[in-house]
């Protein structure tokens, strides 16, 4: 999923940073997505632990990530609160239908239906 040009003017890390964060932008990686361990991203791609660190310490820094301790380092909510509460949910909503192994299709058809039949409040 992410690259590193070596032949390029830019530092891995911010290479890395900008692809995590345009992942994020794109919908390719959604809220509470855990991010590869710094080991293992870094033995991917061929470089330095401390540069999949600084990569990660930085987007944390900024909030675009957030690491809880063993468990990893996971796409951190954005927006407002009534936003995050909405990512929250619909990550909740994926993980549960990934478990169930429901299609896409389906699990859209599923929401789109849930949308026109509750009625706004």
């Amino acid at each position: 999923m992410f690259q590193i040009d070596r032949s390029s003017a830019v530092a891995p890390y911010e290479q890395l940073r900008s692809q995590i964060i345009d992942a994020i932008a794109s919908g390719s990686l959604a809220v509470d997505t855990r991010l590869p361990p710094v080991r293992t991203l870094a033995a991917d791609l061929g470089t330095a632990t401390g540069t999949i660190a600084r990569a990660y310490r930085e987007l944390e820094e900024a909030g675009v990530v957030i690491t809880r301790g063993r468990h990893g380092t996971f796409v951190a909510a954005h927006g407002d609160a009534t936003e995050q509460a909405v990512q929250h949910a619909a990550a909740a909503f994926v993980e549960v239908v990934r478990s169930l192994h429901v299609s896409d299709d389906v699990a859209l058809e599923l929401i789109t239906r849930a949308l026109h039949s509750i009625p706004a409040r």
